[in-house]
């Protein structure tokens, strides 16, 4: 049926996909076109000379997807089960309720666990992808410094982690400027977070060191929550 339609239905450049879908979803860039196809979420055509070319089937799996996770903040993996269930003529999975996001508190708690600590090194490519950003944003944000590569040039889950959320708060408006408030007040938690296990980790016991890692993360999530929710407080106080 798929490859049926797609003989028969005129076949869209990723650029035309591109001003289709941001009528709904401003937001979306060519690096998330082709992020969502090396994830397998979509699979153009290729010309012979290897320009990728869209058929409907393609567009509207990419309209279901960045619906879902707009709207429902389902991660990809959740999103793939959706689809293989749509193709095999199947209902998808009940969807979470609209107001089932988690807060700001509940978010930044989540935000420390779904990063791995280590492993992962990304070249600059694969993080503008995984990022949903252009060249440009990426060197604005290193020229303020939210983004800072390795020494081998590479980029950690950590700093994928910043990007993202740099990403998305630049969709409500947020430029880079704006956000060394951030980084600075990031940056004097770190130092308070500090002065408590800087004395563990030069502590004689190998123990007592390998406990400063624990304690540092646990204060770094209750850093986190605590500012989330002063945010929230204050916004809550603000007068309508």
């Amino acid at each position: 049926m798929r490859a049926t339609e797609r003989r028969g239905a005129e076949l869209l450049s990723i650029g035309a996909v591109l001003s289709y879908l941001r009528e709904d979803f401003p937001e979306v860039t060519i690096s998330k076109i082709r992020f969502l196809e090396s994830e397998g979420l979509v699979e153009p055509q290729r010309t012979p000379s290897g320009y990728r070319k869209f058929g409907p089937t393609d567009v509207e799996r990419l309209a279901y997807v960045l619906r879902m996770q707009r709207d429902h903040y389902l991660p990809l993996r959740v999103i793939r089960e959706h689809l293989d269930a749509i193709e095999r003529g199947e209902a998808p999975p009940a969807l979470p309720a609209a107001d089932s996001r988690p807060g700001p508190a509940e978010e930044a708690d989540r935000g420390l666990d779904m990063v791995p600590v280590g492993g992962v090194r990304l070249g600059r490519a694969e993080l503008l992808a995984a990022a949903g950003a252009e060249e440009r944003d990426l060197a604005e944000w290193e020229s303020y410094g939210l983004v800072v590569a390795g020494s081998d040039g590479g980029y950690d889950a950590d700093t994928l982690q910043i990007a993202r959320l740099v990403a998305e708060l630049g969709r409500y408006g947020l430029q880079p400027r704006h956000l060394r408030q951030v980084k600075a007040a990031a940056e004097r938690e770190v130092a308070l977070v500090d002065q408590v296990v800087a004395p563990l980790r030069r502590h004689r016991n190998p123990q007592t060191r390998a406990h400063a890692e624990t304690t540092a993360r646990e204060l770094a999530t209750l850093a986190v929550r605590l500012h989330a929710t002063m945010v929230q407080a204050g916004l809550r106080s603000r007068p309508n």
